[in-house]
């Protein structure tokens, strides 16, 4: 069994409420608009393991240490982090054939600035868009998700707002 903290456009923006929320984690994920590589240093401090992806604003050694796409196992649970993706039913490009291939049964992205937390039944996966972490964007409210992942067993999915 494993704890996940998840986040996404973080764009350079650090919140010590990050580390109150993923203390008790045994990963946590950013899917990408990271912005700054300081923010990545300053994550992996928090918990054991850092998985991480770049975005369309990263660049220079965000992009050389993060890949735009990630594939792993997470407690027997298939998992693809990325930075643009969708979301059931609106699948960005050979992104729904991708998922299909790999067995992804969650898929994890951001660039929206919106949360979402969608069932695909068609592909028999979780969809997790944890919206925006950092100040910059027109989203209304910062958030963060945290997920428990025991083998197929995907639960007590928490979405975290930051005053």
């Amino acid at each position: 069994m494993k704890r996940i903290g998840i986040l996404s456009d973080t764009h350079s923006h650090w919140d010590d409420k990050y580390s109150l929320y993923f203390a008790d984690c045994d990963e946590i994920w950013h899917a990408g608009d990271i912005g700054d590589a300081d923010l990545l240093d300053r994550l992996e401090g928090i918990g054991p393991k850092l998985r991480a992806v770049s975005g369309n604003i990263d660049h220079g050694e965000v992009r050389r240490r993060c890949p735009e796409l990630l594939i792993f196992d997470c407690e027997g649970v298939k998992v693809l982090l990325t930075h643009i993706g969708g979301y059931p039913g609106r699948w960005a490009p050979g992104m729904k054939r991708l998922l299909r291939e790999e067995g992804v049964k969650l898929m994890v992205d951001g660039h929206s600035h919106l949360t979402k937390v969608m069932y695909d039944p068609e592909l028999d996966l979780l969809h997790i868009n944890p919206g925006a972490a950092g100040r910059q964007g027109w989203q209304k409210q910062r958030t963060l998700i945290r997920l428990t992942i025991d083998g197929a067993d995907m639960r007590d999915c928490e979405v975290i707002e930051l005053a």
